[in-house]
């Protein structure tokens, strides 16, 4: 199995200029690849060009420009010009499905913060210096760079990456592991639904409140927001001082909720893994649930649209968003994965809408957002409790249907 590892960096002066240097030429040779494809393909003979051809043009510009491109590592390089033809490769397949294309689009430098090494050795070393009680990674044209390594690394190192976030550089690294031990077995499975009001509620009838970090943060977003945009906008290097200031105060704000959501998923679902042999989740197509509703034009007046309550989604898409359901759900099945447990999703139609006591199926089952009151049999309940207890059921004859 795959595992991913990250660390905190702590480059030297000299090695912080040289990592944004390294972003910055790998971000114009992306740049550079995603005009020739455009100018390509606008020429009269339509040409496309493919990832071989232009890594086959990499030995030439090293050559061309040593002191920037041929300064770096050639792996790196190949893994920057995948990365583009990833882009367009995930372009074609939404305008052949039909979905809004969005074409690969140039990256500023600020906004271009990875580069990735396929393999380590090759222009990288993970712990560079074996007999050095400081954990070090080496990058070509960096150095040997000094790593906070908080825990430990096992199996094999595959890929290598730099990432910075705001003033800090990370190292990321993938590593291959044999299959962990399984946790031992409880006996115990529960189903769960997550909701705004409540995070989860589980088959149990226990809950898990909801942290809503960024709630709680938006008076201070919107006052450093506010402040950041009383300077004109300038590129990075016109910048004053006080307007680097202002925009570093915003990214903080939004890296710390971040974490907050990230440490909430991370013990939520340790905590399930660790009580539960199975379980199970709704199959949430949560960007459709997050869109905004299409306008409705209004008939016989021109550039007039009815009310179609796209304020009150815009407060419900906001707290979809902020309860960080899709994170959460990726870091369940990982841990699950590791744990030797199982989970499985279901489909999330009327299962809060179903009476677990009769099966009576009907929307004037649930009056209110917390209230289930079966019009057939009178059974009442919390409705999250319901749909939780709707989704084990589902997913235990899922998993009876499809035995592993």
């Amino acid at each position: 199995m795959i595992r991913a590892y990250k660390f905190l960096m702590r480059p030297t002066v000299r090695q912080g200029q040289a990592l944004g240097e390294m972003l910055r030429d790998h971000c114009s040779l992306y740049n550079a690849a995603l005009q020739e494809r455009r100018d390509a393909y606008r020429h009269v003979s339509k040409t496309t060009v493919k990832y071989g051809m232009q890594s086959a043009q990499l030995k030439e510009i090293r050559a061309f420009d040593p002191e920037r491109q041929g300064r770096w590592s050639f792996s790196s390089q190949q893994a920057t010009l995948r990365r583009l033809d990833k882009a367009f490769a995930a372009f074609f397949r939404r305008v052949k499905s039909g979905d809004t294309p969005g074409s690969p689009r140039f990256r500023g430098v600020n906004w271009f913060d990875t580069v990735d090494f396929p393999k380590d050795g090759d222009g990288c070393r993970w712990n560079s210096t074996p007999h050095d009680p400081v954990t070090r990674v080496r990058f070509q044209g960096v150095g040997h760079v000094k790593v906070n390594q908080h825990r430990a690394v096992i199996g094999r190192i595959k890929t290598v990456s730099v990432k910075r976030e705001g003033r800090k550089w990370f190292v990321l690294l993938s590593a291959e592991q044999d299959q962990p031990e399984p946790l031992p077995a409880t006996g115990s499975v529960a189903g769960i639904d997550l909701g705004i009001a409540n995070f989860l509620a589980d088959s149990g009838g226990e809950f898990v409140p909801n942290p809503r970090h960024g709630r709680r943060a938006a008076e201070k977003l919107a006052a450093a927001q506010q402040a950041l945009s009383r300077f004109p906008r300038r590129k990075a290097k016109d910048r004053t001082a006080n307007h680097q200031r202002a925009v570093e105060k915003v990214a903080q704000l939004h890296a710390k909720v971040r974490r907050q959501r990230l440490d909430h998923a991370h013990k939520t679902a340790l905590g399930l893994v660790r009580a539960h042999d199975f379980i199970a989740h709704e199959d949430l197509k949560i960007r459709n649930m997050s869109k905004a509703p299409a306008p409705t034009p209004a008939p016989g007046q021109p550039g007039t649209f009815l009310p179609n309550g796209a304020v009150a989604k815009a407060g419900l898409n906001k707290s979809i968003n902020d309860a960080g359901w899709g994170v959460f759900l990726t870091i369940l099945h990982a841990k699950a994965e590791s744990a030797g447990r199982e989970v499985i999703a279901v489909d999330p139609r009327n299962t809060s809408r179903t009476c677990p006591a009769c099966g009576h199926t009907a929307k004037e089952n649930r009056p209110t957002q917390e209230k289930f009151h079966c019009v057939s049999c009178g059974h009442n309940a919390h409705a999250d409790t319901v749909g939780a207890l709707n989704i084990l059921r589902a997913g235990l004859v899922r998993r009876d249907a499809n035995p592993a």
